[in-house]
């Protein structure tokens, strides 16, 4: 009898177990998501470019809708424009005649449902990758392997730095910033560690020159989506906005940023 009542709580508890629960969710119209990120890579021409435009969507969404049928381009401050056609529906825009120029100024322009959205930047050069440094006995049990990618930052000159950290390991890159106010002309690095990095794994390590409205916003980004900033639902203490403005409704104004870098590229096999 005594084993019997133990079968059926257990099968109780088991169904109890089953309930779904459902979390309400605040949803507000889509708006626009620019992702243009210009990268004029180290050795090559960097003529070829590519634009993302997406919308927002519920947090459940399996999916993240493109944004179709815009028109998108970019000018230099010579009149140049550079046309960025759909790829079919997916929402990215590419071009193949796109001029990197350091230090050259360049306007975005978007129409998209019949509003303009506009952001201006300006390409910034960046130092090459020094070499790479391996750490087998680093994080906290001693026994995760660590790299360092050193630079050498110019002397007398205000830089900024963003470094992309891409490997098989993580489903995310690693991203982080760097300024050089207090390393100006000294020789620094970029660090990065992953819990299950072996020997054989590869690491993409990219280095980017940005500007500082940039650095302020990806520094602020990565703040709010550090591990310390909450769970998933967790309220964000301010919506943060790239450059990008709705020239025709700025109330509806988008997300992302428009940014032109010089890249330095690492292909790094750990040891």
């Amino acid at each position: 009898m005594h084993k019997f009542i133990r079968i059926c709580l257990m099968a109780f508890l088991i169904y109890s177990c089953e309930d779904v629960i459902d979390i309400e969710l605040n949803e507000a119209p889509p708006r626009l998501v620019i992702d243009a990120s210009i990268s004029w890579f180290k050795n090559t021409t960097g003529n070829e470019q590519s634009i993302r435009l997406s919308l927002t969507a519920p947090f459940f969404n399996d999916s993240v809708p493109p944004a179709n049928g815009a028109t998108v381009t970019i000018a230099d401050s010579s009149g140049n424009i550079y046309d960025f056609i759909e790829d079919g529906n997916t929402g990215i825009y590419r071009t193949t005649n796109f001029v990197p120029i350091i230090d050259e100024t360049y306007t975005l322009t978007v129409i998209y449902e019949g509003e303009e959205y506009t952001g201006e930047e300006s390409l910034k050069s960046v130092v090459p990758i020094d070499f790479v440094e391996q750490n087998n006995d680093g994080g906290f049990s001693g026994e995760d392997i660590e790299l360092k990618a050193f630079y050498t930052d110019p002397a007398g000159i205000e830089n900024f730095y963003f470094f992309e950290f891409l490997s098989d390991i993580a489903v995310v890159p690693t991203l982080e910033v760097y300024e050089d106010r207090f390393t100006d002309g000294n020789q620094i690095f970029g660090f990065y560690t992953e819990e299950d990095l072996e020997a054989g794994d590869i690491v993409t390590i990219r280095n980017y020159g940005v500007s500082s409205t940039f650095y302020q916003f990806m520094f602020i980004l990565l703040q709010q989506g550090s591990d310390e900033s909450g769970g998933p639902f967790e309220t964000q203490p301010a919506t943060v906005r790239g450059n990008c403005i709705n020239e025709t409704n700025p109330e509806n104004f988008p997300f992302g940023y428009f940014r032109v870098s010089e890249v330095d590229e690492v292909i790094y096999t750990v040891l």
